[in-house]
């Protein structure tokens, strides 16, 4: 069955004209907004602020006030005071006569100077360095010999190959005697027992002599152990 639609009812035919009204429409609108003006609307100014001033608070600068230097004190003035001598005042005149005017002769008189005595050296007073030095009967290489004569090597000391160089200090006296012998630098405790017995044993040296004079002077003498 076929269904008949009435021309009336069609609303297919009115599609396009509605559709440019539709676009007449929403032009209009557009256009309007375009021409739409703010020429009518004033704003009221009179109750705002004219101009807001803002004051920036100034902080001052703390400075240290400076001291002043008082300055020196003023040196009194002395005020020169002059003494005038009347002319009649009667002053003392000191007369200064020449030899040749009065004809006596200069007496010279000699004033012996007396030397000044050298002190004598204390004798409990131990040098270092004198003028000359102590010195072994036969000098040093008499001591050498000495040394090697004397010397017994210690048997612990061979047996356990020890050697090596004591160093003994000892002091010479006035009269040339050996006193106080002490090891300085060890190697063995019976390597420098030995070291100071020989030192001991030593003969009289010829003494150290300071101003002429004998005295007392430390000594240092090396000893020296070498197995053959």
């Amino acid at each position: 069955m076929e269904i008949k639609k009435s021309p009336k009812a069609d609303l297919e035919g009115k599609k396009s004209t509605w559709l440019l009204i539709g676009y007449v429409f929403v032009l209009s609108i557009i256009f309007v907004g375009f021409e739409w003006t703010q020429r009518d609307v004033t704003v009221d100014t009179s109750q705002a602020a004219t101009g807001a001033v803002f004051e920036e608070e100034i902080i001052p600068i703390t400075e240290a006030p400076k001291q002043q230097t008082p300055p020196p004190p003023e040196v009194p003035k002395v005020a020169d005071v002059l003494q005038i001598v009347d002319d009649k005042m009667n002053v003392d005149e000191t007369v200064i006569a020449n030899t040749e005017e009065t004809g006596q002769k200069i007496a010279v008189k000699y004033v012996p100077v007396k030397a000044q005595e050298e002190e004598a050296p204390d004798e409990q007073v131990i040098f270092d360095v004198v003028e000359k030095m102590p010195e072994f009967p036969g000098g040093m290489a008499a001591l050498m010999t000495y040394l090697s004569k004397n010397i017994k090597y210690p048997t612990i000391a061979a047996e356990n190959g020890t050697q090596g160089r004591v160093i003994v200090q000892f002091v010479v006296n006035r009269d040339g005697s050996i006193v106080d012998p002490k090891v300085v630098r060890s190697v063995d405790p019976y390597l420098d027992k030995e070291a100071i017995r020989v030192i001991a044993s030593m003969p009289k040296w010829k003494p150290g002599m300071q101003r002429n004079k004998p005295v007392r002077v430390k000594y240092t003498v090396p000893v020296m152990f070498r197995l053959q």
